[in-house]
């Protein structure tokens, strides 16, 4: 098993996909985002405040959205490949101007178009944690 993971290939196809998610989110874009996160009713996006089910969700949560996401500086960040279709990110970030934690997990799926979110989950720690 351990000979499947983080083969360079998918890895460095996945990092360069988290990469442009990381750009799109911070400049608010709503196109690259959407097409980033795989158009499905399974897609799932777990946030700080809301769960949505399903892409339609998803999307609508962005576009009500004003101004996008909060400005945020990714403190570390863990990419892992399974085999040549599957990879997770997981990220610890801190948002501009405050001091709590956040965190983001996402599930990866190669698609016939490319690199495409499943699932996500993303949460801020208490103060001083």
């Amino acid at each position: 098993m351990s000979a499947s993971l983080n083969l360079p290939d998918p890895l460095g196809e996945l990092t360069a996909a988290c990469d442009l998610y990381e750009t799109a989110l911070m400049e608010n874009d709503l196109e690259r985002l959407d097409a980033l996160f795989l158009e499905s009713p399974v897609t799932l996006r777990y946030g700080v405040g809301e769960n949505l089910y399903g892409i339609e969700a998803i999307r609508d949560f962005r576009k009500g959205r004003t101004g996008g996401s909060p400005q945020r500086d990714v403190l570390r960040r863990e990419i892992v490949t399974f085999g040549e279709d599957i990879g997770v990110c997981n990220l610890e970030f801190r948002r501009r101007g405050g001091g709590r934690i956040g965190r983001q997990s996402q599930t990866w799926m190669k698609t016939d178009e490319g690199w495409r979110v499943v699932s996500a989950h993303v949460s801020l720690m208490q103060e001083g944690s």
